[in-house]
């Protein structure tokens, strides 16, 4: 199974000549990919190539791809922007299946959980798809159902992809600085997070919290007591797809608005809660009658700690300033550089990137592109992409690219800085000072009703016996030296009065 598997990849691979992607020194691989596919790699571009491969080969390789075209730390800029272009999407799975599966999930069949399902899929994608139902107790839901034997398929992939990462890693000269093994670790425990239905649940129920008050954004209400982990049901969410720019002006939807309220609520999620959607393709996001934003699938979601939220806040801050001195610091400071890394060396060149693009008219300014040459910079000073960005990566440039489509002049300026202006508030100063008390009191409050019995635990066990016995060590020490000393004042003072005496 594995074999025909690996012969179909190979086939595929030589089909689109990919050849140009082997090392040298794997001589058989290269022969082996020219039996499936042309003698020379084509006549279009090598991206392109690459990304009709992976689409070829299934919902693995496509999600892999997506994952790899947010690391141009470890692949080449145009390599990475057609990859950007991949989508999941794929034919639906038969309704005798889905049937099935909610049989199976529920422990009885599905007629006894739902008043209705409607066969007819709303949205389908690699891992599952979406159906429409009303609850037996009259509300509308929407039903998401995972497809079947996909755990299979995808175990037998992530296989394959280890291996062929441990080839990669001995082969390639840059093997080792690239760790393919690591990336395919970090997908692995991506996609093994969609596989999870309840653990989507738990997300969008955390994403509503945050968003409680729904001025921003709409997130469906989860109905945890029909979720399972084959099948996740929630509010069902009407609205208009949020890339149908036409549906949305007759709808009289303000799209200029409506473009800065998306990148609101993306900064809104990063820096207020440290947690966000992180696959926001215009599948996974409609937009209401009254211009309110609707979330659906968080099968993907990111999270920041304090630091990385302040060290983003502290770099995006300085680069709308065009403060490269502070930003090639920041890094510096984070570790994100060697130590031995010369400050200005690095600001210098974060200026050649950055100056060019910023003296360009403001629609022609963007930041993706911006992202992917300071990812060159900092791949030429050994700089390591920290893993719990890559998301929110990946996430910029989906926002970007929406608010571009939605409005071609979109500033990302005076949306974000704010947002990032009151974060860094919240960090420093007075304000930061009350949050991190307020946040260590519990912590404290159950240390210090033990302070008296770690106090006379300090005291017993015979510490007293031998802090007495020390300082008696000292005080012998003490009277000895002293002794000597006045041993020698005796014999220098008779020295003294035998020399007066001659």
């Amino acid at each position: 199974m594995r074999f025909a598997r690996l012969l179909g990849i190979l086939r595929a691979l030589g089909a689109h000549g990919l050849q140009e992607f082997l090392p040298r020194r794997a001589r058989a691989a290269r022969i082996v990919l020219r039996c499936f596919g042309p003698l020379g790699p084509g006549p279009r571009p090598r991206g392109e190539r690459l990304r009709a491969a992976l689409e070829s080969l299934g919902p693995v390789f496509v999600k892999f791809g997506q994952l790899l075209s947010v690391r141009p730390d470890l692949i080449p800029e145009d390599v990475a922007l057609e990859l950007a272009k991949l989508q999941d999407g794929v034919p639906p799975f038969p309704w005798a299946q889905v049937s099935a599966t909610l049989d199976r999930a529920y422990g009885r069949p599905w007629r006894e959980v739902f008043a209705s399902v409607d066969e007819k899929p709303v949205a389908s994608a690699s891992v599952a798809q979406v159906h429409f139902a009303v609850l037996r107790d009259g509300r509308e839901a929407a039903v998401k159902v995972l497809r079947p034997g996909i755990r299979a398929v995808i175990d037998e992939d992530v296989a394959l992809l280890r291996s062929l990462a441990g080839l990669a890693e001995r082969l390639l000269p840059e093997g080792p600085r690239l760790k393919p093994r690591e990336v395919v670790a970090e997908f692995e425990h991506t996609i093994a997070n969609e596989l999870d239905l309840l653990r989507e649940a738990s997300n969008a129920s955390l994403l509503r919290r945050n968003f409680a008050d729904g001025k921003l954004l709409v997130v469906p209400e989860v109905y945890w007591d029909y979720c399972r982990r084959e099948a996740m049901v929630m509010q069902r969410i009407d609205g208009i797809p949020v890339n149908d720019v036409a549906a949305l002006r007759a709808a009289g939807i303000d799209i200029p608005a409506l473009a800065r309220r998306g990148v609101e609520i993306f900064y809104t999620q990063v820096f207020r809660d440290g947690f966000f959607h992180a696959d926001m393709h215009p599948g996974n996001i409609l937009v209401a009658a009254d211009g309110r934003y609707c979330g659906v699938d968080f099968g993907i979601m990111g999270t920041l700690s304090d630091r990385d939220r302040e060290y983003l806040a502290t770099n995006m801050r300085a680069f709308f300033e065009r403060d490269y001195r502070r930003c090639a610091q920041a890094h510096l400071d984070a570790g994100w550089v060697p130590a031995d890394t010369r400050v200005d060396e690095f600001e210098s060149a974060l200026r050649a990137i950055c100056e060019p693009i910023f003296d360009r008219p403001l629609a022609e300014i963007h930041f993706g592109v911006l992202l992917m040459r300071l990812f060159e910079v900092g791949r030429r000073f050994g700089m390591q992409v920290q893993p719990q960005l890559v998301l929110l990566y990946k996430t910029i440039l989906q926002v970007e690219g929406l608010g571009r489509q939605l409005d071609p002049r979109l500033d990302l300026r005076p949306v974000a800085q704010p947002i990032l202006e009151r974060f860094m508030r919240e960090q420093s100063g007075l304000r930061g000072l009350l949050k991190h008390l307020r946040e260590e009191a519990p912590s404290w409050a159950s240390a210090l009703p033990q302070l008296p019995r770690l106090l006379h635990r300090a005291l017993s066990n015979d510490a007293t016996a031998r802090i007495e016995a020390a300082l008696g060590r000292i005080e012998a020490a003490q009277r000895q030296q002293a002794g000597i000393l006045r041993a020698i004042a005796i014999v220098l003072a008779i020295l003294l009065v035998g020399f007066l005496l001659r």
